[in-house]
């Protein structure tokens, strides 16, 4: 299917429509082993060089036993065992270097407290005894149960805490996160009820704040909220047990909490070794269930003015999986998946801007070591080849901090369309534009729909009003779509290598950085105003940065 449509883009300069939130810098992954590798750390670096850095990053596994090697959704510390008599041996080997390899790149840890320790578990529901040589009921099951002390976690969390205060002092560990678990909600996850987890979280809340009253811990990161299943319940029950409960630990009313957290995804896609053609992401439903969460959450006055970072938001699950798996998620490979992800993370933002909600994003995706070259994992790198996604972000790093009246002739509003992807609709081409302390312009436009069958071109006037300086004026268009800072495309012209020769590699590499559309332009302001024409195909995103000549 293919479109074409004329839209209109008017930035008024002299508008200033608030402080532009920087809310994306928040970054995840499964196997916290990964941090540390060599492909890990070129990665984090690469977040670590960006002007909005930096960036929080959420791993899984922090507190499970094993090898301490990472592979497809499992990773290990060894941070707590015992010995025979039952007494804890801590050993923060492996966290203090994955923490100090987020820190040396200019990363924060946004610590993910979980899993249960091999010699935690409650042996009612695992028993390390009568598992196997290699402990595979432990990564079955056992990692997901409740504690067999309260205590003995209280312990473990205060002793983390008060390690990392003399570590990384206590300015550093004043602006980590501290969240408990991961989607609760899911069996997979964890194998108590609600009210074991909520007596965790009090738990573990009081030992964060006994460790260090000014550390930030919150809760429960579960999923896609909705109300008629539990994940909607679980958040509820949550919500009320902090604000009005009986402390499981004190006795008390009410539980310590400095944010809230909650996931969202557009969609799934289960393996498929048939390669069945299943339907999109829907940007409409992380919308809708953002909106759930706020008036989950909204209930209660004091949640409702704390932070609330969505700790994954993303257009599936299933990160380890990929295009050998499931064809359909080859869109990771492509700009499909950054103009889904902006265009999701614009939405919900100016949602949460109508309620003056403090709402952060984090993206649920890094890299995984050895996969096959553009595996379709959702990963912003493959084999140290950056994917077009990673280059949004880059793109997101030259925006301002003062917003700027902007406003779009095709913008779109995903819940007024009248299916779950707004098949019968044109695509959404909605801009952002911000205002910088040197007075440069940075305006950034995309164009997405949720059909990634769609194909077409907007042709764009782009007209920017009151301008702050006349005369000459420097131009600057950075593009990703199919022959921009996309490197997928040059992979698959490559003949689409699982491991390519040097040759390829270096051919493949080069297009894989942020591009012009062309070099950089002398353009004229003339009255204080400056217009553009330009075309922008489906599933692109543009960046116009206009600034004056001695900028």
């Amino acid at each position: 299917m293919k479109v074409t449509e004329r839209v209109s883009i008017r930035v008024d300069a002299a508008q200033k429509a608030g402080i532009f939130p920087h809310n994306w810098n928040y970054i995840g992954y499964d196997e916290i082993n990964y941090t540390y590798t060599p492909e890990g750390e070129t990665l984090l670096a690469k977040f670590g060089e960006l002007a909005d850095a930096p960036y929080y990053v959420r791993v899984h596994h922090l507190l499970c036993t094993g090898n301490c090697h990472g592979f497809y959704k499992w990773g290990s510390t060894n941070a707590y065992l015992e010995d025979e008599q039952g007494n804890p041996i801590y050993d923060w080997t492996f966290i203090d270097l994955t923490f100090d390899t987020l820190l040396k790149h200019h990363c924060k840890p946004f610590v993910e407290l979980g899993f249960m320790p091999q010699d935690l578990a409650d042996p009612n529901v695992y028993d390390v005894g009568s598992d196997t040589w290699t402990h595979e009921e432990y990564r079955r099951t056992g990692w997901a149960v409740p504690p067999k002390d309260y205590q003995k976690w209280y312990d473990l969390v205060f002793a983390l805490v008060a390690h990392c205060l003399e570590r990384y002092g206590e300015d550093e560990v004043r602006s980590w996160y501290w969240e408990l678990w991961n989607e609760p909600d899911l069996d997979y996850y964890w194998k108590g009820t609600i009210e074991d987890y909520l007596k965790l979280y009090d738990y573990t809340a009081a030992a964060v704040k006994a460790a260090f009253p000014d550390a930030r811990v919150g809760g429960p990161g579960t999923t896609n909220p909705d109300r008629s299943r539990l994940s909607g319940q679980f958040l509820e029950a949550f919500c009320e047990h902090v604000i009005q409960g009986t402390n499981y630990y004190t006795g008390e009313k009410g539980t310590p909490i400095d944010f809230t957290s909650f996931h969202v995804k557009g969609g799934g896609y289960r393996a498929d070794p048939k390669h069945r053609k299943q339907k999109p992401p829907s940007v409409k439903r992380i919308v809708q269930d953002v909106e759930t969460g706020y008036q989950i959450i909204n209930k209660y006055p004091e949640l409702a003015k704390l932070e609330c970072i969505l700790s994954e938001i993303d257009p599936d699950g299933w990160a380890a999986g990929g295009a050998w798996d499931n064809a359909n998620l080859n869109f990771r490979n492509t700009p499909y998946y950054a103009s889904f992800v902006i265009s999701a993370f614009d939405k919900v933002t100016q949602f949460a801007l109508e309620k003056s909600w403090d709402l952060r994003l984090l993206s649920w995706a890094f890299m995984f070591v050895g996969e096959r070259c553009f595996e379709g994992t959702r990963t912003f790198s493959t084999q140290g080849i950056d994917k077009a996604i990673l280059n949004l972000f880059r793109i997101y790093a030259f925006m301002g901090n003062d917003a700027l009246l902007c406003e779009s002739s095709a913008s779109k509003n995903p819940l007024d369309y009248a299916d779950e992807h707004g098949m019968e609709e044109k695509s959404d081409v909605s801009a952002l534009a911000t205002l910088h302390a040197d007075n440069r312009i940075s305006i950034l436009i995309y164009n997405h729909h949720d059909n990634w069958d769609l194909d077409g071109e907007s042709t764009i006037s782009l007209q920017v009003d009151h301008v702050p300086f006349s005369g000459e004026a420097s131009l600057t268009h950075y593009r990703i779509d199919s022959d921009h800072s996309n490197a997928y495309s040059e992979w698959v012209r490559q003949g689409k290598p699982m491991y390519p020769s040097d040759a390829q590699y270096a051919a493949i590499k080069a297009r894989d950085s942020l591009e012009m559309v062309e070099a950089p332009q002398q353009v004229a302001i003339r009255e204080r105003s400056f217009t553009l024409e330009m075309s922008l195909p489906v599933h692109g995103i543009s960046l116009v940065v206009i600034s004056a000549p001695n900028a």
